[in-house]
């Protein structure tokens, strides 16, 4: 990758210098994620669409890039910060350096960065807009790149575009693809499931003609508020089938029972995320991948109990719906990237279609 002195600007006119690879100017989000391993996961995970992301680990692409590990058939970010990039990694299963994952995919990279610095002004001001450009580049042409409008409704760019199958096992789950991850099919099949996976705005009407036992809601980026045509399918489909979401598919569901969502000052992203359990009475590790909650306050008149809250803020990560089978998470319980330890998840979603 050919390297041109670079720079990080966020909108409140911060200046972040480094070495740049890409041919490309990086426009978006500015967010941070916390884990030490995934990098691959995480560059392939729809969820992080359109953003400009930051990772607190200082070393990043000392095991390479390999194609199973990838989560989609692209990488989504609108640009990678780094402290400092590997480009010779030490892995048996490596079959391309992480700055060769980057050019294939056109991804512009910031290296060298204080990225410790950019961490604690995201967690003090929140996620500001920024962008990735040339050091040289005239301070006129930056301020018109910071205008450039936010992205919304990314769903409609990551979701699938037709509808396909994957997996023979007994129970025959439609998932509503709102950004999904790959392993997150592969754990549902894994659970004994045959996946029916339909596009996000896919009427009600033809998801329940396939006669599925049970509707999974998948993770996604962006405003779950975006969703208008979304939520108003999930209403139809709400009581009708066992409904397990996650993460994108928790929000939906709690604005389609009358709750509210809200943006957070800079989010959860990371794989080391301490959740509290109180289904299981336990305490999980959790991979979080999010910028938005579910409002708390919105809950009091809704016929729900929360389930799991973070131990890091108290915000919701968990609610379970009193009057119609359905369970939510505001985590990835596939560990991909991230801890496993969540399989308890999928069995009760199994017993919920019918299952022992």
């Amino acid at each position: 990758m050919q390297k041109v002195k670079g720079k990080l600007v966020l909108k409140d006119g911060s200046v972040y210098e480094g070495d740049l690879y890409g041919k490309r100017n990086a426009v978006g989000e500015v967010v941070f994620t916390t884990g030490m391993s995934g990098y691959q996961e995480t560059l392939t995970d729809p969820s992080f669409c359109d953003q400009i992301v930051v990772m607190t680990y200082p070393l990043v692409g000392n095991y390479g890039c390999n194609k199973i590990f990838d989560q989609s058939d692209k990488c989504w970010y609108q640009g990678f910060v780094v402290s400092e990039l590997c480009d010779e990694p030490s892995n048996w299963r490596v079959e391309e350096t992480l700055p060769q994952f980057l050019k294939h995919h056109d991804i512009p990279v910031l290296v060298g960065v204080d990225t410790r610095a950019i961490t604690r002004k995201i967690r003090k001001f929140g996620t500001l807009q920024g962008v990735i450009v040339p050091s040289d580049m005239p301070q006129a042409e930056v301020d018109k790149l910071l205008a450039t409008k936010e992205v919304h409704n990314q769903v409609a760019q990551v979701t699938t575009p037709e509808i396909y199958t994957m997996g023979e096992g007994k129970y025959h789950v439609a998932v509503l693809d709102y950004g999904i991850k790959k392993n997150i099919l592969d754990s549902l099949v894994k659970f004994d499931a045959h996946l029916t996976v339909f596009p996000a705005e896919t009427a009600a009407e033809t998801i329940l003609l396939s006669n599925p036992d049970g509707i999974f809601l998948s993770n996604g980026p962006g405003d779950p508020a975006d969703l208008s045509v979304e939520i108003e399918q999930i209403k139809k489909l709400i009581g009708k089938k066992p409904i397990f979401g996650i993460c994108m598919g928790h929000q939906v569901m709690a604005l389609a029972n009358g709750a509210t969502t809200k943006k957070m000052l800079f989010g959860h992203r990371g794989i080391n995320h301490p959740v509290k359990d109180y289904t299981v009475h336990k305490v999980v590790i959790s991979s979080q991948n999010h910028g938005f909650m579910v409002d708390p306050e919105s809950l009091e008149n809704i016929h729900a109990e929360i389930t799991a809250v973070s131990l890091n803020d108290g915000s919701i990560e968990g609610i379970r719906y009193l009057d119609h089978p359905t369970f939510t998470v505001q985590y990835h319980p596939e560990a991909s990237p991230g801890p496993s330890g969540h399989e308890y998840l999928f069995e009760r979603f199994v017993k919920m279609m019918g299952g022992k």
